[in-house]
């Protein structure tokens, strides 16, 4: 019962920081999303304290150690991708538009009797 109650207050947190930037519309700009940061900020404060935040909080954790294990390509191997990618849509694009092309000259004239 109390981590619903945390929850619920969180969200009534998000929605009075979402309405303050509209009551307060005479505020400047960077205030009003002040209000709006505010209001998410104590939202996920509170709802942190919870089950469902402790949860989310070890999902994010786990997230991130798996994120640290990928190994990423280096600038070598993303260029020598990007490059045969763009070959082969060359390569693609040159014979689509040759088959394209004959058969304008060719299917064309037989089939409607052009020339």
């Amino acid at each position: 019962m109390a981590d619903k109650i945390k929850i619920a207050l969180a969200g009534l947190l998000l929605i009075a920081g979402l309405v303050g930037f509209y009551y307060f519309s005479n505020l400047h700009a960077f205030a009003r999303a002040g209000i709006v940061i505010v209001g998410i900020l104590a939202a996920v404060a509170i709802a942190s304290w919870s089950a469902p935040g402790q949860e989310a909080w070890a999902f994010v954790g786990e997230a991130n150690e798996e994120r640290r294990k990928v190994v990423w390509p280096t600038r070598k191997e993303s260029f020598q991708t990007a490059a045969a990618v763009f070959a082969f849509v060359f390569v693609m694009a040159l014979f689509l538009w040759t088959v394209d092309k004959l058969v304008e000259w060719g299917l064309y004239d037989l089939l409607l009797g052009w020339k």
